[in-house]
């Protein structure tokens, strides 16, 4: 008696795929950063400037509050700096930056999160140009190290270096420790700056100010020398897997027997 053919499971099924597929996630997440952005232009929350933090929250409550209200605003591409100043205006210079880095740690990681879920699977197969290629090999064999570099020095938009990490194999813990560590000497001079803007002649603002200068300098620096690597690290790679002309028109010499 022959067996019947597998039946196909209908509309759900294909629905279901489809919804699932790598393309689908992809959208759903530009859908989902397009509403974050619109709704953090209405809500402008560089009122806090302006207006202060509400009075019903004070102490370690708002702490906690702006830091978790800093990841979310990160994680829908409101500009870290106004943030960072923000906390020190609010919260003076060491509650402000422990606050501003959590803020840091949790925005980098909900962006990280929602990338590897949801955009990795169709990013992934556009990593064919020269520089996205070695940047993702950068990026997947030396994660905590390259992710350091990033924070440190500043320049590189945080949003981007979120999802480029996401698409890339890097793990969580070396993202999410490199992040925390490395955004601290910036996040902190923001800070400081923030706490005290009102005296712009003092040391204390000058330092951070000038602090801020410098790493935004040498942060250009280094990644004009690093674009070059990696300019350089694609073309070496292809020459060493290419095999030469003379490789493949060499004649092939039949053993000699002797008898």
């Amino acid at each position: 008696m022959p067996v019947p053919a597998t039946q196909p499971d209908g509309l759900p099924g294909r629905l279901t795929r489809t919804l699932l597929s790598p393309w689908s996630r992809l959208a759903l997440l530009a859908v989902l950063l397009c509403g974050a952005a619109t709704t953090m232009l209405l809500y402008e929350p560089q009122r806090l400037l302006a207006h202060g933090w509400p009075p019903q929250a004070a102490g370690g409550v708002a702490v906690a509050l702006f830091g978790a209200a800093y990841g979310l605003c990160t994680a829908a591409f409101v500009p870290r700096p106004v943030l960072n100043v923000a906390a020190g205006v609010l919260f003076g210079a060491q509650a402000g930056t422990f606050s501003a880095t959590a803020g840091t740690v949790i925005g980098a990681g909900i962006a990280f999160g929602l990338g590897r879920l949801l955009g990795q699977d169709a990013l992934r197969t556009l990593l064919r140009g020269r520089w996205l290629a070695a940047a993702d090999r950068q990026l997947s064999k030396h994660g905590f190290r390259s992710m350091l570099v990033i924070r440190l020095l500043p320049g590189v938009p945080f949003a981007a270096s979120n999802y480029g990490a996401a698409v890339s194999r890097m793990s969580w813990p070396a993202f999410l420790g490199a992040t925390a560590l490395g955004s601290v000497p910036n996040t902190a001079a923001y800070v400081i700056a923030g706490s005290s803007a009102a005296t712009p002649t003092s040391p204390v603002f000058l330092a951070s100010f000038g602090f801020i200068a410098l790493s935004g300098l040498a942060g250009g620096v280094v990644a004009w020398r690093k674009r070059a690597q990696l300019r350089g690290t694609a073309p070496r790679e292809a020459a060493a897997t290419t095999v030469p002309p003379e490789a493949c028109s060499a004649p092939v010499r039949e053993p000699v027997s002797h008898h």
